[in-house]
Parts: C-alpha cells; structure tokens; sequence
C-alpha cells in the first residue's frame, strides 16, 4: 500500500505528479495525448522538452536514441503515453525492459501512462484463455522502491467506466508520498464509494475475463476499419499495435484533402468527427509556430460497430465528392 496513490481520474494523477516536481528537465513524446499539452504549460517548475518521434520509425524512438535525449538534454524525467494515443503504436517485451533499464541507469524517472494496456493486438489470432495479452511496465520493475519508474491505469479505458473517475499511480514510496499530499489541496481523493466498487472489477479473475472480451471485441472493430481505410486508399502510417485508434496519413491525397483540419471540416459536414493531428504536437507554450502533422488526423474505433459504419460511410462520401470536382 506504500507504493500505491488512488487518484480522482488520470488527468488528476498527471496533476499531483506534475505539481509535485522539481525544477527539471522533462522530456515528453510528440505526438502523444492532447491533454499533455494543458498540463505541461500550466506548472512552470519545470522545463518540457519534446522528444520527436517520425514516421521514417514508424512513430517508435529506438533505445539508442533514447538514452542519447536522456544524457544529452539532461532529462531527470520522461512522459508517455503507453500504448500511446494517437498513433497505436505500444513498447512491450524486450524493448520495454530496455526503457525500464535505461532508467534505472540513467536514474531517470519514467512516468508511464498505461490507460489503455488491456488493447492491445500484437499476439497472433482471436483473444483466448490462452493466448490475452495486457502490457505493463511493471513486469520489468526489480524494486519498486529503487527503480524510478512512475505507472498510471486507471478505469476509464480498460473497464470502460469513465464516470467513476478512479485511477492508480504506482510508483516508490518518496513519490506516493509526494502525491498524496498535492492531492490534499488540488482534488481531495478518489470517491470512497467507487473505491469500493472497483476492487471487485479488478480481482484478477474477473480483469483477464473482461480482457479477452474486450480484445476479441475491439480487434473485430479494427480489423473491419482497416479493411475500408485501405479500400479507400486511407492507409494508416502503421496498423496500430494496441488502443483503438487509427494514426492516417493524409499526404497522398489531393489538396485541400490532404491537410488533417480542411480533412476534419470536411468530415463534420457529414456528421463525422476525426480529430486533426496537429491537436498530437504537444507543444507546451506554444513555443513552436508550426506542427509536423498537418497532414495526420486520428480516427476512433471505440464507437459501436453500427456507428463505425455510419462514420466510414461518411468518410467514404468525403472522398468521393472531392474526386468529382
């Protein structure tokens, strides 16, 4: 219990956490989560420096690279989304027991945001008792107390109850402490009531029943997406690995299409929402003057499948009606 923080919701957790630095140097992901962006300019204790991921890697940084930004802008603390949203892409096996080992040598603090660690489609076939897959880095962590790795998850995503604004924060005990007491003043605590609700949701049994459906669910739904993104010539910039969205490049089709905002306008006339991927280039301060992802937008698959036909037929339409002109 020294080691875990219930927090009112994610953002809430990113709060505490946030308000409780030093005045650092914290690298960050771009493109990542579009509420990084508010949280990351309001607290000026530290300094936010952005770590680029392209499409030449497909949105992955290597761990070469990534020790390199940690030593060379002197970063006393990364963080991610992971999965990340927007673009789907997830570090698990190996390569996240590199991020953990980085870390730990470079006694940087890794503060990873799991909320969508149960989508995650990177095992062969159908979701089984066998064969569910959930990533965490916590199954890399040798001592919790001495490794400074920071884990976010929560219930908003992974059993899909939003409205109960109940999230955990593991983490080493100095830190747990930390945020325990920024939360005294900025939210007050999780809702008791709910607390209690969520330890039956979370027994073990339960979670890997609930994540095999949800898996077998949602890989259906991506499947189907993908399969008339490509037949509209949408081609994503990697079938994404894990949450459930789709990170589309633009680039291919013919102006004015081709920008993500002109592209989003265009969708909303049909009674269609994606979101412009410029909305992903966290940029605290708004300290650079031009976005490296004009040309992306990203499209969810978590609605019903009725809704997700409907909202591809719309696209469809877009597409068409500019290729009459």
């Amino acid at each position: 219990y020294e080691n875990v923080c219930i927090c009112p919701g994610g953002r809430a957790a990113l709060t505490r956490l946030v308000a409780a630095l030093a005045p650092i140097n914290l690298g960050h992901f771009i493109p990542d989560y579009t509420a990084y962006e508010e949280l990351l300019t309001i607290f000026r204790t530290f300094n936010p420096i952005p770590i680029l991921c392209d499409a030449d890697n497909n949105f992955r940084i290597s761990t070469r690279d990534l020790r390199r930004e940690i030593t060379g802008r002197g970063l006393s603390a990364v963080l991610a989304s992971n999965p990340c949203n927007p673009t789907g892409v997830c570090v698990e096996g190996e390569e996240l027991a590199q991020w953990v080992r980085i870390a730990r040598e470079c006694q940087c603090s890794f503060i990873i945001d799991e909320i969508y660690s149960h989508y995650i489609y990177s095992h062969f076939g159908p979701a089984t008792s066998s064969s569910w897959k959930m990533v965490s880095t916590a199954e890399f962590v040798d001592d919790v107390n001495k490794d400074p790795i920071i884990i976010l998850d929560g219930m908003t995503k992974s059993w899909r109850v939003p409205g109960w604004r109940c999230c955990w924060v593991l983490a080493p005990k100095p830190v747990i402490e930390a945020i325990t007491s920024s939360g005294t003043f900025l939210d007050g605590g999780a809702n008791h009531v709910f607390q209690e609700a969520v330890v039956r949701l979370v027994e073990p049994s339960y979670s890997i029943q609930t994540t095999i459906a949800l898996q077998a669910h949602f890989a259906r739904k991506r499947a189907y997406v993908l399969e008339r993104l490509e037949k509209m010539g949408l081609r994503p910039a990697q079938p994404p690995s894990s949450t459930f969205y789709v990170w589309v490049c633009l680039e291919r089709l013919p102006p004015p299409l081709n920008d993500g905002h002109t592209f989003f306008m265009k969708c909303l006339a049909e009674k269609v929402v994606v979101v412009p991927g410029h909305f992903f280039d966290v940029n605290p301060g708004s300290r650079r003057n031009q976005s490296r992802y004009t040309h992306y937008i990203r499209i969810s698959y978590g609605p019903p499948m009725e809704a997700l036909i409907t909202g591809l037929d719309g696209i469809e339409r877009v597409l068409k009606s500019t290729a009459k002109l």
